[in-house]
């Protein structure tokens, strides 16, 4: 359905006095509740009357009583969706909810702050949503009386809560920024974040859809998808040039009308459909602002409310049909104003927050039973144009009213006007309704699409122009007929023969100097008035007071602005009743009758003011003064000789009207035909001018905006360098900071690993020490030993000396009593066989001795040299461990490196270069160490072929002289004797000498073994002082190399610092 064109309606004039509401008197005390210190309770004691003062069932207050009594003030309400119960919060955070059904009221919850807004239509019915003043918004639930959930996100106060028609969702609004809550999880889905200096009025979700509208302070009006998020329109642009700066909102249930309002008593009436401005309504001047908006809702009318309450600044909320413009009730007064007010979904109440901190809850069915009493009557001309189709151009719309107190007063012609523009299209055809003049089809179509039907004068009106065309010329024709519209209003057809009758009757001769006023019939009443009355006739002509002064406002109106409805009714029960010519005469009666006050005036506007409003006049007196006038007139003078008698209407069809001058009309239509083809021509050549003006402003608009963007391009560009410069400047700075800190981080790695590596060498040095300590202690001992041994040896050898002297002298004993012994031969001879066995036994068990003490010796030999290879084998594994280690170090920092490799590339190079000049110094180092290790192991083996060729040279010259002193036994037994010398020499020297015997048992022999043995110890002795001399310079050099390489060695330089971790 397309939509309909923007109309403007004023609720002005037209309503009631805000000075008759409370006329009617004090009337019963209407129901007060005080809460006081109750936590719950009921909310009347007695049954409430709603009719007893202005609908109102209830008066909330909560007062304290104490020591200074005070009344804590109520700031928010609001109804769940059922209307049935009502959430109040007060300025010291409690809040009540009052089960209007049940007549109850709990206190559900102490918040100990004031709330900013208030929400109870929840998905989970017990629950309900707080906002407060430390910008939070909490959730209570109204049967446990707990805190359910705790939401935080605002700036600044929260002034307005809408829940989902779901109750699932919830957006809370603040001035900065509007946040999507999801009421199931409580956590925040969206936020919208606008610019400071826009702001946000409100934010809030459509009725029955998925849509959120945005409402900003540069009257701006956003669309949202609720699932998607995006834009689904925008609002244009309000009225152009209006001052309406939107402050307050209301859309109606079924989410097709959206309202507006602000600092003005203009209200726009939006389609969302056709996202048009379809309507704006005039509150009456003393609304100078509007504060609240709400929609109240009807049962049966489907969601698309039509009345609407209005709460403006002087705190009075009135309830408006949006589309008959008619106030239907208000409530509040100036004496008890309301601050802010809510209405039930089922729209049976209204709760108030009255400005004095108490709650009021009226009953919408008590007030509409009151404002359904009849209004006074309202008259409003409204002209409007055919549908727009773009919004380029400027529309200029005309709202005039008028009003007239109960029953009638009527301001004649001047009729107060309005102008306000819209941006909207508009063609040529329809510049004509801005000509002045009568009606015209064109209008009345163009009321008959804006209204859907023609007002009821309209009707009249229309019906009298097609009947006459002389009436859509005449302007005074509506003046005329409205008060038979008034009186005829259910009855149009009756309406119109009526007006008609009096026109073809009593309007006799009024048309003949169209367009002037009928100059005949004033002259006829001014005869009359001269004759009857020629001293008010003269004051009237001596301050230039024509008869279109003082007789033709009454002809024209029809006694309709200075009668009241009765006395207009019984006026013209006699005017009917009578000649036409009595209309004339009651009218001069009218003037006679009230000449006391015309002689008094001496102004032309106090004539014209006398003529045009109501004044202290007995009707009885003109209506017998009209008589009499009818009666004492004079024929010659008399207006009956020049007017016919009554005749009605014929039958079958109306009578042709043709008494009038038709060229005149004809002219006039002509000409007004031709104006209108100049005015469009003009419009055209205008429009065009305009066109061309706005193109070339548009031109230049665009030619300022290219430089103005050329302008901004090269400050933006400017502005651009100079924060590259510092970006590059700054970034400069960093890398300098940078590169000192990881200069500091360099050394800092470099002195970490030159500690770590003077500990590990500290570590080597000491464990070099320990073990060249423990060489030094075993050559010690060694050599401890070998002295001790040549000490031993030297010693054993001495007493072998000692033994072969003393032996020899007693082999000279011997020999000299040989004689002697002879006799003992036999005797010598078994202790001979006795000592041979003792020796051999002696020798066997020497040899195995020797045998055991050999290997004894080669043991501790081999496992000193497997102590060595297994220590050898633990320096090279750990060697080689450190090495790994430094390898997979090497590795982590060569990930490292390539994350900063265009930076550290020479760096990289110089240190590959300096790891390659470590690994070749490392593996000569350990070419040294192997070489080493080779000359330490062939000198190993050869001391170990010395010991075996020295071990097998001794054994060979023990068999040897063994052998000889067996061969030399054998030949000569004479020297038996001398073989167990030598069996008891060999038992004491053999372990230490192991020097071979001489075959030749002789003293002589026995001189050069003792010479032999001598030389033999004394080059051993050389031998062992030579080794260890050369242990020692080898020691010496080996500690000097390491001193030196500790000295010497440094650490590589490509280290990258790395954090460390325990």
């Amino acid at each position: 359905m397309a939509a309909a064109p923007p109309a403007t309606a004023a609720v002005g004039a037209a309503l009631r006095e805000e000075d008759e509401r409370g006329s009617g008197g004090a009337g019963p005390r209407m129901e007060s509740s005080d809460l006081g210190s109750r936590q719950q309770g009921p909310i009347w004691h007695r049954k409430p009357s709603p009719a007893a003062r202005q609908g109102v069932i209830v008066n909330i207050i909560h007062s304290v009583k104490g020591y200074h009594s005070k009344t804590i003030r109520f700031l928010n309400v609001a109804f769940d969706s059922s209307g049935d119960s009502l959430l109040a919060g007060d300025h010291q955070g409690n809040i009540y909810v009052f089960d209007l059904n049940g007549n109850r009221f709990n206190l559900v919850q102490r918040t100990m702050q004031a709330c900013t807004a208030l929400a109870f239509n929840l998905r989970r019915k017990t629950e309900f949503l707080v906002a407060l003043a430390d910008y939070s918004v909490k959730c209570f639930d109204t049967e446990t009386k707990e805190l359910v959930s705790w939401m935080r996100g605002h700036d600044s106060s929260v002034s307005s809560i809408s829940v989902h028609g779901s109750g699932r969702y919830a957006i809370t609004t603040s001035t900065d920024t509007a946040q999507l809550w999801d009421l199931d999880t409580f956590q925040r889905k969206r936020k919208l974040n606008v610019r400071q200096s826009v702001g946000i009025q409100k934010v809030f979700f459509l009725p029955l859809s998925n849509t959120i509208l945005s409402c900003f302070k540069d009257n701006s009006v956003f669309a949202w998808e609720f699932d998607t998020l995006h834009c689904k329109y925008r609002l244009p642009t309000p009225v152009e040039g209006s001052v309406l700066l939107y402050k307050v909102f209301a859309v109606t249930r079924d989410g097709r009308i959206f309202v507006a309002g602000g600092k003005s008593n203009h209200l726009h009436l939006w389609c969302l459909q056709s996202k048009q401005l379809i309507r704006i309504i005039q509150m009456p001047a003393k609304v100078r602002a509007v504060r609240h908006l709400e929609f109240l809702p009807d049962s049966f009318d489907g969601g698309s409310n039509q009345v609407l309450g209005v709460l403006s600044q002087d705190n009075i909320m009135r309830f408006i049909n949006i589309e008959t413009c008619k106030l239907l009730f208000d409530i509040g007064s100036h004496e008890e104003g309301i601050s802010t007010a809510a209405v039930s979904p089922n729209g049976r109440y209204i709760a108030s927050v009255m400005e004095n901190g108490s709650l009021n809850l009226y009953s919408v069915q008590a007030l509409d039973q009151e404002g359904n009493k009849p209004p006074p009557p309202m008259f409003k001309v409204v002209k409007d144009w055919s549908k727009c189709t773009s919004e380029a151009n400027k529309q200029a719309m005309r709202v005039t009213s008028g009003r007239s107190e109960w029953p009638w007063k009527s301001k004649g012609s001047k009729i107060q006007t309005r102008l306000l523009k819209l941006q909207v299209n508009s063609s040529f055809e329809n510049k004509e309704n801005e000509l002045p003049g009568g009606l015209n089809k064109k209008r009345l179509q163009a009321l008959l699409k804006g209204f859907g039907e023609y007002p009821a004068k309209y009707r009249t009106l229309s019906a009298l122009a097609h009947w006459s065309a002389i009436f859509a010329e005449t302007p005074y024709i509506p003046l005329l007929a409205f008060p038979f519209v008034k009186l005829f209003q259910n009855n149009q057809l009756i309406c119109f023969e009526v007006v008609a009758t009096v026109v073809v009757n009593f309007c006799q001769h009024w048309f003949e100097y169209f367009p002037n006023p009928p100059v005949n019939v004033l002259s006829m009443m001014e005869n009359v008035l001269a004759h009857h009355d020629k001293e008010l006739l003269q004051h009237l002509i001596k301050y230039s007071v024509t008869s279109q002064v003082y007789a033709w406002p009454l002809l024209e109106t029809l006694f309709s602005e200075v009668l009241t409805r009765e006395e207009w009714l019984k006026v013209f029960d006699n005017i009917f009743s009578n000649h036409p010519s009595y209309f004339l005469m009651i009218a001069v009666a009218y003037i006679i009758c009230s000449r006391a006050p015309l002689l008094h005036c001496n102004q032309t506007a106090d004539f014209e003011y006398f003529f045009h409003h109501r004044n202290n006049l007995d009707i009885n007196v003109v209506i017998k003064e009209a008589y009499h006038l009818m009666e004492a007139t004079p024929l010659d003078i008399h207006p009956q000789r020049m007017l016919d008698d009554f005749i009605p209407l014929t039958k079958g069809q109306y009578p042709v009207f043709n008494k009038y001058p038709t060229f005149i009309v004809d002219y006039q239509t002509q000409e007004r035909e031709r104006i209108r083809q100049d005015e469009i021509e003009y419009l055209r050549e205008r429009q065009l001018a305009h066109e061309l003006e706005a193109k070339a402003q548009e031109r230049k608009a665009e030619d300022e905006a290219w430089y103005r963007k050329q302008e901004l391009l090269r400050e933006a560009e400017e502005q651009r360098r100079k924060i590259l410069l510092e970006e590059e400047k700054k970034l400069a700075e960093q890398k300098q900071r940078l590169a000192a800190v990881k200069r500091e981080l360099k050394v800092k790695e470099l002195q970490f690993l030159d500690a770590s590596r003077r500990r590990f060498l500290k570590y080597q040095q000491d464990q070099r020490q320990m073990e060249l300590k423990r060489l030094d202690d075993e050559i010690a001992r060694k050599a401890s030993m070998r002295e001790q041994e040549t000490a031993a040896t030297v010693q054993d050898v001495e007493v072998q000396r000692l033994e072969f002297e003393s032996q020899r002298q007693l082999f000279e004993q011997h020999l000299i009593k040989d004689q002697e012994a002879v006799t003992k031969e036999m005797k010598e001879e078994v202790d001979a066989h006795r000592r041979k066995v003792d020796l051999e036994d002696h020798l066997v068990q020497r040899l195995m001795e020797i045998e055991r003490e050999e290997k004894q010796k080669a043991q501790i030999v081999a496992e000193e040299n497997l102590t060595k290879a297994e220590q050898k084998r633990f320096d090279t594994d750990w060697r080689l461990q450190a090495l790994h280690k430094l390898r997979r170090d090497d590795q982590n920092r060569e990930k490292h490196y390539e994350e900063i490799a265009k930076i550290l590339h020479d760096n990289r190079v110089k240190e590959a270069e300096l790891l390659k000049t470590m690994r070749e110094a490392e593996e000569k180092k350990w070419e040294e160490v192997i070489q080493k290790k080779a000359q330490l192991e062939e000198e190993q083996k050869a001391a170990a072929a010395a010991d075996e060729h020295r071990k097998q040279f001794l054994e060979d010259k023990i068999n040897d002289a063994l052998e000889l002193a067996e061969k030399l036994q054998r030949e000569d037994g004479y020297f038996e004797r001398l073989r167990d010398l030598k069996a008891r020499r060999t038992e004491r020297g053999v372990e230490l000498q192991r020097v071979p015997r001489s075959g030749n048992i002789c003293l002589n022999d026995l001189s050069a073994s003792e010479s032999s043995s001598h030389m033999s110890l004394d080059r051993r002795r050389e031998e062992l002082a030579c080794q260890e001399q050369e242990l020692m310079a080898e020691v010496r050099r080996l500690r000097q190399k390491l001193t030196s390489q500790a000295q010497t060695r440094r650490p590589p330089s490509r280290f990258q610092a790395t954090k460390w971790t325990p």
